[in-house]
């Protein structure tokens, strides 16, 4: 048995709850899954004997998710409706470590302007370096300890494209050296060492729908390790050396929101959701010489997504669905085993440890429950930012903390 299993039995059998020191270091946490891995033990109360907040500090507006290496959480956010600005705070004291600010900022079209038109696509940080995604199609990486810009890409001057119509949405993901990024209205991959563009692919310059809003996720599927994209019109895989898709389906959505992350569901299949085409599971097939084909399972056009990507627990598909309901689908089947009756926000973003389930909601509620196929009880929910704050930022947990960013200000809350 190893220290850190063997800590958390021994925390468990005394009540006193033990937690990983796992870095929420990006978008929808360390492997883009919204999945804790790992022995902590978690609380079953929201109550102020068990969680209670430990700083806030305001901010400017933005959607950008606060992202945490261990010991500093940055956020992004527009300013003044013309400038970014990123910032990093002492996790522990919330003290104000550093701030840059640059000039970018864009008008979204009108029936998008409810949303905003502040920053949308999450940082990451990795190996001592922050790289963040500005809404003119801009990418920087910084030093994380000082903020100090070490390279920048302007996609529209490298790619000759126009800005996007809802700006950079994609939060980038960074593995192996390299920065994988849906901007430049393409699938870009870059040297995360001097942002050189290595190859594009899945290239679409219409500046309305070549945008993407979604984020892409490394994975083995059907035995290749693939890169997950889903743009606004289709779900690809694509080989991570070359760029080349290996495979491509179609998937129906109003106006082309597709902005669910791919969530993958065993060794061959994927899970999705869209606004206008309903939930999607589809199952990736190879061949002779890594010929790969994808097939569409199901299609529930009932249950349809939105904003918030799901949980997958056991034989199940938990997702926050556009009707503000939360609904439990079975993946062998795609039928929907229960609706909550409750309506909820406009978005949910999801922690899940095993079948527990952290969830904060767009209105500001944190809120606790046991993935259970059966039936959908709350084990408890607590409000964590005042209700004129709307918390569309996705959630984040950093070792005992909670990390929680409204439109105005962030938030850290500490788990006893």
């Amino acid at each position: 048995m190893n220290f850190s299993r063997g800590l958390a039995i021994i925390c468990s059998l005394i009540s006193i709850p033990y937690f990983s020191s796992a870095e929420w270091n990006q978008w929808r946490g360390p492997d883009r899954t919204g999945e804790i891995h790992s022995d902590a033990v978690w609380p079953k109360s929201l109550k102020s004997e068990h969680l209670n907040e430990s700083w806030k500090a305001d901010l400017e507006e933005g959607y950008a998710s606060p992202v945490s290496d261990g010991e500093f959480v940055f956020t992004v956010a527009t300013k003044d409706k013309a400038y970014e600005v990123v910032k990093a705070f002492d996790l522990k004291s919330g003290a104000l470590v550093w701030e840059k600010t640059w000039e970018g900022s864009i008008k979204v079209p009108f029936f998008a302007a409810k949303n905003g038109s502040w920053v949308r696509s999450t940082p990451v940080v990795k190996e001592g370096a922050l790289y963040v995604g500005g809404m003119r199609d801009v990418l920087v990486k910084m030093d994380a300890k000082t903020g100090d810009e070490i390279w920048r890409v302007d996609f529209t001057e490298r790619e000759g494209t126009e800005v996007p119509s809802f700006g950079q949405v994609c939060s980038p993901l960074v593995d192996g050296g390299f920065v994988y990024v849906q901007a430049g209205l393409a699938v870009t991959k870059l040297n995360a060492s001097t942002g050189e563009s290595i190859w594009r692919s899945m290239i679409d310059e219409r500046a309305m729908f070549g945008s993407a809003f979604s984020s892409p996720i490394l994975a083995t599927i059907a035995g290749k390790r693939q890169l997950l994209v889903q743009a606004r019109l289709a779900l690809a895989g694509l080989d991570p050396e070359t760029g080349k898709e290996l495979w491509t389906i179609p998937v129906k959505a109003f106006r082309g929101m597709n902005i669910l992350t791919p969530t993958v569901v065993g060794e061959d299949q994927i899970f999705t959701a869209s606004y206008g085409g309903g939930a999607f599971l589809f199952k990736v097939s190879s061949g002779a010489d890594e010929k790969f084909s994808v097939a569409q399972e199901w299609n529930n056009e009932a249950a349809e997504g939105y904003m918030g990507s799901p949980s997958i627990v056991g034989d199940h598909v938990y997702l926050h669905g556009r009707d503000k309901k939360f609904h439990c689908l079975e993946i062998s089947s795609g039928k929907v085993l229960w609706s909550s009756e409750e309506e909820f926000g406009e978005y949910w973003s999801m922690i899940s440890k095993g079948s527990e389930i952290i969830a904060l909601d767009q209105r500001g509620e944190l809120i606790l429950f046991e993935a259970d196929p059966g039936a959908f009880k709350i084990t408890d929910r607590r409000r964590v930012s005042d209700k004129a704050e709307s918390t569309w930022s996705h959630v984040g947990l950093q070792g005992d903390k909670i990390l929680v960013r409204s439109l105005k200000k962030i938030s850290v809350w500490e788990w006893k």
